[in-house]
């Protein structure tokens, strides 16, 4: 609950209409801003939608001992603000491969294709051929800026593949991924072609594994067999990528202390892969091992607002999404909050009046806020009004899996069940009473 003085001032209806009028006036006072871009910052935060933004923005209140409801994110300080319908050509729900293709390429297209037209069908290689279309990572580079991709997930991940490569299928990270059919039809796995199809200046993620020869074992976790090398092919493409920019200061980096020793002055080009797959979350990050989102984004906007013609910088928060999925509501919000503290970092080393900076999501995610849990009240934790079953249920909950627990004709008892441990899935039914 608020504490007495916030409670006291909330009670003047001055206090509101007073911030009603700054507000308005602020707005008013606000001047258009009509020059050309030279910089652009697009900040993608997957399955990022309303509900998770909203979720989001009481956390981080909250993780600083706020009451959280009123907390201003970076994201509500943008001058404009819209909506975007998100279907797919082929469905009504779409998934990141074709959102991407969408808001990077101009183009909607089908579900799990990337940097192709709507002719091309997910999975059949022949469609690819003559249907790609090209990123705005691509325009910019041609118009002799330099460009970069930050992420949270794997490089080769739908996101930020869609900068860079066209494949009908967006699970093609490696040749080892890909069916015989389609490496007889001359498709290259997205690897390859992060590589091959645009000079990228920075490329900061993870994806170790899909990069080097089968069972190359990882720097990081060399005992692990999960982690190690994969590709068939006996390439390996980090140390290709090396041998493309001879002459040219390029530095691979895999962990934060290299990372750190990076000079952006004098670096030409970065690839950092802190993973063999997808970053770890938020949460569970070693601060000794793997740098922060906001310090990806702010290694990559040092490094490529050298150039003078100005740079186009990817940023994806993509691991909100994966959170979602897995009904990991603890691990999304934080991945949110992470986020807006990267954008943050992004309008702090840029100028407004030469740098356009967007923040969007590509779709959201089943989750939605329920009941009525008193102000103040951990987003993540449990509604104050129990269900029928004389049961409580939490706040957040998911519409889809990974499904309902009734034993006994009766739902799990949640009363002593710490429900803001980070590990806990905010599953369906099983913490609402069946109608």
């Amino acid at each position: 609950m608020c504490d007495s003085e916030s409670a006291d001032f909330e009670e003047n209806p001055e206090f509101w209409r007073s911030q009603a009028r700054k507000t308005l006036q602020s707005t008013l006072d606000r001047k258009l801003n009509t020059n050309v871009a030279k910089n652009i910052l697009l900040f993608l935060g997957d399955g990022m939608g309303i509900t998770t933004y909203t979720a989001a923005w009481i956390l981080k209140g909250q993780l600083q001992n706020q009451t959280g409801e009123e907390t201003v994110m970076t994201m509500d300080t943008f001058p404009n603000v819209g909506l975007a319908k998100t279907y797919s050509v082929d469905f009504q729900i779409p998934d990141s491969a074709a959102t991407a293709t969408a808001y990077l390429c101009g183009v909607k297209t089908n579900l799990n294709t990337i940097g192709v037209s709507a002719a091309a069908r997910n999975g059949v290689c022949k469609t690819q051929k003559g249907n790609e279309v090209t990123s705005i990572l691509k325009w910019a580079k041609d118009a002799g800026k330099s460009v970069g991709i930050v992420t949270t997930t794997r490089v080769q991940h739908a996101t930020p593949a869609t900068s860079y490569a066209h494949s009908a299928s967006r699970k093609w990270y490696s040749d080892a991924d890909m069916p015989d059919a389609a490496k007889r039809d001359g498709c290259t796995d997205i690897s390859s072609q992060l590589l091959n199809n645009t000079d990228i200046d920075v490329i900061i993620g993870g994806g170790r594994k899909y990069m080097t020869p089968r069972g190359t074992k990882d720097p990081e976790y060399p005992r692990d067999y999960s982690s190690r090398g994969k590709r068939k092919d006996g390439r390996n493409l980090i140390n290709e990528w090396q041998r493309l920019k001879i002459g040219k200061v390029a530095r691979y980096v895999w962990n934060k202390t290299d990372f750190d020793a990076v000079d952006p002055e004098t670096t030409d080009y970065l690839m950092a892969l802190f993973e063999p797959g997808d970053l770890r979350f938020e949460a569970d990050r070693d601060p000794s091992m793997d740098p922060s989102i906001v310090e990806t984004t702010e290694k990559a906007i040092r490094i490529l607002q050298k150039n003078p013609k100005g740079f186009f910088l990817l940023v994806e928060g993509g691991r909100i999404d994966q959170a979602h999925h897995d009904g990991r509501a603890y691990m999304a919000l934080h991945e949110t909050v992470a986020f807006d503290y990267a954008i943050a970092k992004g309008l702090e080393l840029t100028k407004e009046h030469e740098t356009l900076t967007i923040v969007t999501a590509d779709h959201s995610h089943p989750v939605s806020l329920n009941g009525f849990p008193f102000r103040g009240q951990s987003i993540l934790g449990k509604s104050p009004l129990w269900g029928t079953d004389m049961l409580p249920y939490t706040t957040l909950m998911y519409g889809n899996g990974p499904g309902h627990k009734i034993t006994n004709g009766k739902r799990p008892d949640l009363r002593n069940v710490n429900t803001r441990q980070r590990n806990r899935k905010h599953t369906v039914r099983e913490l609402f009473p069946q109608n």
